[in-house]
């Protein structure tokens, strides 16, 4: 018997790949083909169309490394093709195992129409159906030919992701331009064939529905004249209609495909390419809803669209009539599908709002759900912000790779920090590119988690990243798939619908509270650091922008308050912070291009802050406090001199020295400033900190600022992963080429550390106490020249730490220091935001940073009994891949150990570097716009409101983890106030309010935005 089976499978496989697929285009006639190599970069439709054209024959080799040829077609149907289905088809050389990272094209008319795209797995283009014959077709193919990054499986760095690097030989050979018929007999009876033999593999050795296919199979192909596979593909097809019509069971698992496409912002590509791999899918997309009527396809990313809406009208103006029709479903409500780790909480509630809206206003659609299918893990502040802007479900597919331990559900209520739950979903398909193959249905039935207690799942389908979206084939597997024995049935639906169903038959899920930590990609949070700190300072930049353009507004007459620029530089902002950006995988072209734009966000928004606070008026010099917390430090003029300066949150004062803390002492290798004393030994390390304020507590166990060097070559993945294993060889930078005393002041004490390592590599550190603050700051100037390293810097402190908490996205998360379970063992690489804080009963450290994300927090007993928590900073990586450059070059950067620190502390010196005083020659306002009583209550943002109604909106959130009670006053005459959702829209009637002061009650990390309408509005 099995070798009976053997030779049916074989029989199968054969007559398909051999005879059957071959056959699909009856008859075909060659185009006549001409190119133009574009210079440079791409250029407009206009420019290709009246460029000169040369012949060009087939077989011939084509495309420099990220060049543009257009190709000119010309063709004729031939007269005997009248009442034939009739395509163009185009194979460009394609290559590769994944359709989206090489070759692609659009095909225009030659005024300019995009018709349709072609790539790997989706070279037609429809001419006629049916042709008339005699039809004259001309057509102008832009094809780019980019490299294929992943050739070589990221086993070896590559020149080829920068247009500087990548060189100017051709990487392709076209293979063939063509008019076809496409025999429709012969088409179907393949993906009969198809369906039922990968049905067949999956089924059971013992399922009679196995052998049940198999010798339907083996009868029908009996059939078959493998000299006439047209003339007898019917009767074929014929014999296989029982076997496909056997309903499925009545208990199957319902699979809810929805058309997809997953087109990364920019990866192995850079932005510009992505502008048209957009233009190119949904191209395809269209011109597939005209041929399907059951067809709906879910996108992402507000940014895409406006791509396509910008730079291909045309197209554009398809994918509205496709909304209309209900074939085209808006998805995710943000401006791209962003990383969900890296970027602040108010970046996220921007991505949240820039993205609603745009769907709002362009296709009168309000998504439901946020839609993350890709993204390395997911902060816990989620449920709320999701919430918070309207949405009713969150998707995603990433935790499936989870290396240690399989997430124990795919349908659940996620719970975030503050309490907020949103109904979620992992589609068990484990993919967002499937095709509703044999293996991959079986795979979503095998991986459910629900079984018993739900019925259904997702299944997003469609080749991404410029492989071109859904295809018909996968299309009419769906349709196989409706009603099939043996099979789950395959219901294509709008994700709405899904979530809708799944919700309803299961609305008791189980709850999962926190984070969802991915266990893979741990390197994300490091890799590229100056994308990383181009983020941080971007996003702290932009509040301090909002914030003085507001108070401007209110106190400056004719004053303008900047609403275009500030869109457009958060856009940008937002724009990269997508996934494979912000966390440092993309290729070098990527990463160059970020870098510059970083520097060119930085420079509009000094810009606009400078206008801003020129527009408040002269009055002496004034320091700006742009922090959420009163403010009382050390400050340098604008001529170097340091000063004591005490400024309100949000507000600003005039420089005055009034006053004048317990001055710094400095020697060789002590810094004291009667609130904490650090001593320095010989090899630069700390030898201790004491706290001086807690009986002089010491605080280390051990080295402080103890800079690590360590191996680091993952298995795979190198600017995604690192593995566990880099921690096992390591060296301790403990030579020091010079320590230098550099500061001496009453209010500023600093001394400077040099080291020399590795392949030319140095840091320089400035280790600096000020008067009046137990901040302890590490000023850091690395020239990094390291290949596959791992810079980490640590502090263990003596302190019983049953948990660390790290700052996330409006709030903080706690995360065990033991390893009981493979669950706490896996997160040895964790993400966090301004600070992490250790503590035992009565006493707590933080560790601050102004530009870094990635730590790991260890726990061990000492031989004397006491415990060690060490916190551990990632500071900067070398990976090679798929970037051979990644971090090279200089980078600088501040941490800051705070000893004695609470909770409240380290969020209020979390803003604080994060967000150093600012010092003018002239304006300040009167009083700060906003001012809040109230521990624990912190404002994220100023502004005022997006409808330009002159209303200020400002958005709050309680920071220690505790509820929380206070004041908010304002300054300005008010006249109203409203709690509204991050779009501004009303949640509630008015609030109540007194003399321009509101009450606020807030539960444990509750985000609240309140609209405030001005008195003087208008005026």
């Amino acid at each position: 018997m099995h070798d009976e089976r053997s030779r049916i499978e074989e029989r199968v496989q054969r007559a398909h790949d051999q005879r059957i697929k071959p056959a699909i285009y009856a008859a075909t006639a060659p185009f006549t083909v001409e190119a133009w190599q574009a210079p440079g970069e791409p250029v407009p439709f206009e420019e290709a169309a009246a460029a000169p054209y040369t012949s060009f024959a087939m077989d011939t080799p084509w495309g420099p490394p990220w060049g543009t040829t257009w190709f000119r077609m010309r063709g004729q149907v031939p007269a005997e093709w009248a009442g034939k289905r009739v395509e163009a088809v185009i194979d460009l050389g394609f290559t590769g195992d994944w359709p989206g990272n090489q070759a692609e094209a659009l095909v225009h008319l030659t005024d300019g129409t995009p018709l349709k795209a072609v790539n790997p797995l989706n070279q037609y283009v429809a001419i006629a159906n049916p042709a008339t014959g005699g039809e004259v077709i001309d057509y102008l193919v832009e094809a780019a030919s980019n490299p294929d990054i992943l050739a070589n499986n990221f086993a070896e760095p590559t020149p080829l992701g920068d247009v500087l690097t990548a060189g100017d030989r051709p990487l392709y050979t076209f293979r063939r331009a063509d008019l076809a018929v496409l025999d429709e007999e012969v088409f179907h009876l393949d993906l009969d064939v198809q369906v039922l033999r990968e049905l067949m593999l999956e089924l059971g050795e013992h399922d009679p529905r196995r052998h049940e296919i198999m010798h339907a199979l083996d009868r029908a192909l009996d059939l078959l004249d493998l000299d006439d596979v047209s003339g007898t593909a019917a009767d074929v097809r014929a014999a296989l209609k029982p076997v496909l019509s056997k309903p499925a069971n009545a208990s199957a698992h319902i699979v809810s495909g929805v058309g997809h496409a997953h087109i990364d912002s920019a990866w192995l590509w850079p932005i510009r390419e992505t502008k048209r791999k957009t233009s190119r899918t949904f191209s395809n997309v269209t011109s597939l809803a005209d041929e399907y009527e059951d067809f709906i396809f879910a996108c992402s990313q507000a940014q895409q669209y406006e791509w396509v809406r910008d730079n291909y009208p045309q197209v554009w103006a398809r994918i509205q009539e496709s909304v209309k029709r209900g074939q085209w479903a808006p998805v995710g409500g943000m401006w791209v599908e962003s990383d969900g780790n890296l970027p602040g909480g108010e970046a996220i509630a921007r991505q949240l709002i820039h993205g609603k809206r745009f769907f709002i206003e362009h296709f009168g659609v309000e998504t439901k759900g946020v839609w993350l299918p890709d993204s390395f893990g997911y902060n816990a502040a989620y449920p709320q912000l999701a919430k918070l802007a309207g949405n009713e479900w969150f998707l995603t597919q990433k935790i499936s790779w989870n290396q240690t331990n399989k997430f124990p559900h795919h349908t659940f209520w996620w719970e975030g920090i503050d309490g907020t739950r949103i109904f979620t979903h992992f589609p068990p398909v484990d993919t967002y590119n499937a095709r509703f193959s044999g293996e991959e249905m079986s795979r979503a039935v095998r991986n459910y988690q629900e079984k018993g207690s739900a019925t259904r799942s997702l299944a997003p389908f469609g080749w991404g990243d410029g492989g071109g979206g859904p295809t018909r084939e996968i299309m009419e597997r769906a349709r196989r798939l409706a009603d099939l024995e043996g099979s789950p049935k395959v219901v294509v639906e709008h994700p709405d619908e899904f979530f809708a169903k799944a919700r309803a038959e299961y609305p008791d899920a189980p709850v999962w509270v926190g984070e969802l930590y991915l266990e893979l990609h741990r390197a994300t949070y490091t890799s590229q650091a100056r994308t990383k700190q181009g983020n941080r300072r971007s996003e702290h930049r932009l509040r301090e922008a909002e914030l003085w353009a507001t108070t401007a507004a209110l106190h400056a007459p004719g004053y303008a308050y900047p609403y275009e620029k500030l869109d457009r530089l958060w856009k940008t902002v937002l724009l990269h912070q997508f996934h494979d950006i912000l966390p440092g995988s993309s290729i070098a072209w990527v990463h160059r291009e970020a870098e510059a734009e970083y520097a060119r966000v930085a420079t509009e928004l000094e810009e606009l802050t400078a206008a801003a606070v020129a527009a408040l008026g002269s009055g002496g010099t004034t320091v700006l406090n742009t922090s959420p917390y009163d403010r009382a430090e050390v400050i340098r003029t604008a001529t170097g001199v340091p000063m004591y300066a005490t400024v309100p949150a949000n507000g600003s004062a005039p420089l005055a020295a009034e006053y004048v803390p317990q001055a710094v002492t400095v020697t060789d290798r002590v810094l004291d400033n009667g609130i904490v004393r650090v001593e320095l030994a010989d090899d630069g390390t700390l030898a201790s900190v004491r706290d001086l304020r807690h009986g002089g507590r010491e605080v280390l166990a051990d080295q402080g600022n103890l800079l690590r060097l360590h191996a680091d070559l993952p298995n795979y993945w190198d600017a995604w992963d690192v593995d566990k294993h880099y921690k096992n060889r390591f060296t301790d930078l403990l030579d020091a080429d010079s320590i230098t005393v550099v500061e001496q002041d009453p209010l500023l004490g600093a001394i400077r550390v040099e080291r020399s390592f590795g392949k030319g590599s140095k840091i320089v550190q400035t280790i600096t106490v000020r008067a009046g603050s137990a901040r302890i700051d590490f000023e850091t100037d690395i020239d990094w020249h390291e290949a596959e390293k791992f810079l980490k810097a640590g502090f263990p402190v003596d302190i019983r730490a049953a948990h660390s908490s790290a700052e996330i996205q409006f709030g903080h998360i706690q995360r065990p220091t033991h390893t009981n379970t493979s669950w706490e063992a896996a997160r040895f690489e964790v993400s966090g935001h301004r600070w992490v804080h250790l503590a035992e009963p009565g006493y707590g450290v933080a560790v601050i940073n102004d530009s870094t994300y990635g730590h790991d927090v260890s726990r061990t007993v000492r031989e004397d009994g006491g415990t060690t928590t060490t916190v551990r900073l990632s500071l900067v990586r070398a990976p090679r891949i798929p970037d051979p450059g990644a971090d090279q070059g200089k980078h600088r950067f501040v941490y800051s150990l705070l000893p004695g620190a609470s909770i409240e502390d380290a969020v209020a010196e979390g803003y604080a570097l994060n967000l150093p005083l600012r010092v003018a020659d002239s304006g300040g306002a009167p009083q700060p716009v906003v001012s809040v009583d109230g521990d624990g209550i912190t404002v994220e943002a100023v502004k005022l409101a997006d409808d330009e109604s002159g209303d200020v909106v400002v958005r709050l959130y309680e920071s220690n983890g505790g509820r929380a009670e206070g004041t908010l006053r304002t300054g300005f005459p008010l006249a109203g106030a409203r709690i509204t959702d991050l779009l501004e829209r009303p949640l509630e009637d008015e609030v109540s309010f007194d003399e321009g002061s509101v009450a606020v009650a807030l539960r444990p990390f509750q985000i609240l935005t309140l609209r405030l309408k001005r008195a003087d509005a208008g005026q």
